[in-house]
This record gives C-alpha cells, sequence and structure tokens, in this order.
C-alpha cells in the first residue's frame, strides 16, 4: 500500500474503487469486475502521470519529503558493495546522522558520505532525522581527508533538512565544523560527487555537497532554507510556505538553469518511493559517468574545474 499526499487524492480514490472491486470479487460474488478493474488501474496511472507531469515547488518539497522515499542506506546497500563503516570524528563521539564510510562501486573503490534520516521511529531517532551536529561533518572531514590520501574518489548523497540547531551543537561548534566540512569538500584533489536524494537544506547540505559535479533526482529540492523557515523569518508566518517554495527556485528544474546543479537524474512516474529499484540504479549510472568523466584529471585540474563552477554560479543572471 502506498502512502498517498494531499495531491494525490485523486489517484488514491481511484485506487480505492479498484481495490473494493477486487475484495467483492474475492468473496465469492458472482460478478466479473477484470475489465472494470483494468480501466480503473490505466485511468489511476494516466492520472499519476498528469499529476507529476506539473508539480508545484510546495508539492515537489512534499514529495521530496514523503516517509517512503529511499534513503542514503539504501542507496549504499543497493550501490557500494564491501561497505565498511567509519564512526567518531575522534574529537567528541559519533553521530549517526551522517553515515560515512568506504566501499566499491561498480569495481571502484570509492568513499560514501551519506546524510541518513531513518525510515522508522527508532531509526529517525537514533539517525537524528538526518540532522547531523559537529561530531558528523568533523567525521566526513576525517573520511575526505583519507580518500584525497589514497587517490579515492567521493560519493556524498545529501538528505538533510539541515544541520541540527540544538544548544549542544553550538557549544561544541557547529558553524565551524560545517565550514571546514565544506572547505574540504572544495579543496579535494580527487574527483567528488553529490547526489541530492531528497532534501538539500541550509549549510547542513552544502558541507558535504561542495563537489566537482552535483546531481539532484528530478523531484528533489535544495535550497539554502526551508520553505518554512524562509516564510516565518520573511513573513513571520510559517503558513506561507508554498508561497515561499514557489519563489525561492528550489527546484531541480529551476537549479539546473541557474547553474548551481550539473543534471538532473530523471525519477519514475509518482516519485522515487514508488520504484526503489529502478531510481538507485538510475543514480548509480548518473554517478558512474560523472566520474568517468574526471577519470583523466589530474588533482589541480580538479580543483580547478571545481573552483570555476562554484565561481560561474550567478554570473549569467
Amino acid at each position: 500500500m502506498h502512502s498517498y499526499l494531499e495531491f494525490e487524492k485523486p489517484v488514491a480514490d481511484i485506487v480505492g474503487k479498484a481495490q473494493e472491486l477486487k475484495a467483492l470479487a474475492a468473496s465469492g460474488e458472482a460478478v466479473d469486475v477484470d475489465a472494470e478493474v483494468s480501466r480503473l488501474d490505466a485511468k489511476a496511472s494516466q492520472t499519476l502521470a498528469d499529476i507529476y507531469a506539473k508539480l508545484t515547488p510546495w508539492q515537489k518539497t512534499l514529495v521530496a519529503r514523503h516517509p517512503d522515499r529511499p534513503h542514503a542506506a539504501h542507496y549504499i546497500a543497493g550501490l557500494i558493495e564491501d561497505f565498511t563503516p567509519l564512526a567518531g570524528d575522534r574529537h567528541f563521539g559519533e553521530d549517526q546522522a551522517i553515515i560515512a564510510g568506504f566501499g566499491r562501486f561498480r569495481g571502484q573503490s570509492v568513499a560514501i558520505l551519506g546524510q541518513e534520516k531513518g525510515s522508522d521511529t527508532e531509526t529517525r531517532l537514533r539517525h537524528n532525522f538526518g540532522m547531523a551536529r559537529p561530531e558528523g561533518y568533523r567525521k566526513s572531514v576525517r573520511v575526505m581527508d583519507l580518500a584525497e590520501r589514497f587517490g579515492i574518489p567521493v560519493i556524498s548523497l545529501v538528505d538533510t533538512a539541515g544541520a541540527y540547531p540544538g544548544s549542544g551543537a553550538e557549544e561544541r561548534g557547529q558553524a565551524e565544523a560545517i565550514a571546514r566540512s565544506t572547505d574540504r569538500c572544495l579543496s579535494l584533489g580527487v574527483p567528488s560527487i553529490a547526489v541530492v536524494i531528497g532534501e538539500g537544506g541550509s549549510g547542513g547540505a552544502i558541507a558535504i555537497a561542495a563537489t566537482s559535479k552535483v546531481l539532484m533526482l528530478e523531484h528533489a529540492v535544495y535550497s539554502v532554507i526551508s520553505p518554512e523557515g524562509a516564510a516565518s523569518i520573511l513573513w513571520r508566518d510559517s503558513a506561507r510556505a508554498q508561497e515561499a517554495a514557489t519563489n525561492m527556485k528550489i527546484t531541480a528544474q529551476d537549479l539546473l538553469k541557474l547553474g548551481v546543479i550539473d543534471g538532473i537524474i530523471e525519477e519514475p512516474v509518482g516519485g522515487a518511493h514508488r520504484a526503489r529499484e529502478i531510481i538507485i540504479d538510475r543514480a548509480g549510472t548518473a554517478i558512474e559517468r560523472a566520474l568517468a568523466s574526471m577519470a583523466s584529471l589530474s588533482a589541480d585540474e580538479i580543483r580547478r574545474q571545481r573552483r570555476d563552477k562554484f565561481l560561474a554560479i550567478g554570473r549569467s543572471l
């Protein structure tokens, strides 16, 4: 059973009618429902395609936050062989909001940084809903240092509403940790790829996404602040989040035009949560192509291209 969003209600209604007919047939009633069920299934598929062909920025935000959307752990399980996670920042402790380690991606050794939100109450609490603390970003720097030392590409899976804003995180240097992680991303002499798989929120996202190539899933969002946060600041009314999302240019399509990202990974009709295996494979193919495009570059060339990429953002506006 799919968990339907509010704007998907027309699809849910059609699917519900089809399920009622199937239940009627299963109860032993002497009725032939196959033709009508097939018609309703086709109508549901077409309605879903029509809805997703014209999603608003706010609707895309809701899709990016869908509870069934595949998270970093799913991509790691589907794409990385022999994954060996590393724990701790060697300063304070372990932060499970960021999964970090090494493994093999389609035959190539890679370092992985993944922001993990969790899939149920227990794992969401364990991973702090994907909102990393300073130790998470310092762990990321530690892994990037190792990747640089051994000449291993870095893959970042971005999915966070933002860095954790608690007082403990501030006391332990949250802003400094984010800045150092962002700086380390920018200074890497090895290829680096970031894929925004859900939400890419604020400095909490850019800390592991200042990479050579930045890709986004079709219905992911990427912004300096959440729509709710922007509405609270601009209008002192978080209920105007939909209006904020429309004006913030947070969708993959807008950001590609602005030069903030380098490519869009098409999602299955109805979003990534409806076909996890397909979207994970597509993401893997996009990552493989991006890595291949940098395979022959020297460390200095990689740094120069990354520098030029970020300095060029906004110049054509």
